[in-house]
């Protein structure tokens, strides 16, 4: 499978999430506890993992599992690092307003640059990073709103918090993903063993969260399990599967791609999201949407195009035989 085709999978799935969750909701709110929704996807993930291992068992008499410790203490990681960063989203929402909040998250496109370059020690041609701040620019723009409106007083106009909470949300989202992509490259191992490690720890961590949500309402609902599917329709079935699968294919990018990869499709997940909601919500295009649109499309083809097509190398001309000839006898003649 080529990683084109999972990353144009990936954008269109990233994309929908969106506009799915807002179809699950009920007079603009939620019937179903929504911290059930990523308990479920991750044992999803998890359950969709644990069948391709099993069948890759049947097929292949070769499936590489590295079961020691060392290696398998190493998947709790980015669930926890998910798990902080979660929380620094909700305190970075206290002292930012949504506009600025989502302006703020462009910052992981280049922190992903920066932790790819230290931690993966992969190599970025200069081209490559003027790419990467140009989707940062086109990603930006895209969200700025007109300055004729009442939100523009409050962009920019928070607390400083406010601000280094977004900086460090941005680094641990992407800290997240590069660790993530060190374990899954780490070793030769099965991409469904190491899934299966993954979203055990995953659905552990969600359900943890769910005990903890269970204690700190006094059980007034009652127990996490017993109201696990109370309010689900099939929108939020929709967006359970959808969760899970977008997981899926960007473990698999992890593995056969890079976080960058990952990073440009997220990216244009967005920006297609602002398109379909022109025709399903009757949201309002903006200058600022079509240009945010242009310069990310310029940033892909810069970065993943070959450098030859981007620039004009000059053309190094050949010497003429006769003329060397004319050289050689002249100098033998002297």
């Amino acid at each position: 499978m080529q990683w084109y085709f999972v990353a144009a999978l990936l954008t269109i799935l990233t994309s929908s999430q969106g506009i799915l969750t807002t179809l699950s909701q009920s007079n603009g709110g939620y019937k179903y506890d929504y911290a059930t929704v990523p308990f479920l996807a991750e044992v999803f993930k998890l359950a969709v993992s644990s069948i391709l291992l099993w069948r890759e068992f049947q097929t292949s008499s070769s499936v590489r599992m590295t079961t020691d410790w060392k290696s398998v203490r190493l998947f709790p990681i980015p669930s926890i690092i998910y798990l902080i960063h979660n929380n620094v989203q909700f305190a970075t929402l206290t002292y930012l307003d949504t506009s600025t909040y989502q302006i703020m998250g462009n910052l992981k496109i280049i922190t992903t640059g920066i932790l790819f370059r230290i931690f993966l020690k992969r190599k970025l041609s200069n081209l490559q990073w003027m790419a990467i701040m140009l989707l940062a620019v086109g990603t930006t723009t895209s969200q700025v709103k007109g300055c004729g409106e009442a939100s523009c007083d409050s962009l920019f106009s928070a607390p400083i918090q406010g601000y280094m909470l977004g900086v460090l949300s941005a680094c641990l989202s992407a800290l997240a993903g590069v660790y993530t992509e060190f374990i899954m490259k780490k070793n030769n191992d099965s991409l469904y063993w190491q899934n299966v490690q993954l979203y055990t720890f995953g659905a552990l961590f969600n359900m943890g969260r769910l005990i903890l949500d269970d204690f700190r309402n006094g059980f007034n609902k009652g127990a996490w399990w017993q109201r696990l599917f109370d309010g689900y329709s099939s929108a939020t079935w929709m967006v359970v599967l959808n969760l899970g699968s977008t997981g899926l294919l960007v473990s698999w990018l992890m593995k056969y791609a890079d976080n960058i990869v990952k990073v440009y499709s997220t990216s244009m997940a967005m920006l297609l999201t602002m398109i379909l909601s022109v025709y399903l919500f009757s949201f309002k295009p903006t200058l600022q949407l079509f240009l945010g649109i242009i310069i990310c499309m310029m940033s892909v083809h810069m970065y993943f195009a070959p450098p030859n097509m981007l620039v004009d190398l000059p053309l190094t001309a050949k010497p003429d035989p006769e003329s060397l000839k004319e050289v050689s006898l002249q100098r033998t003649n002297s």
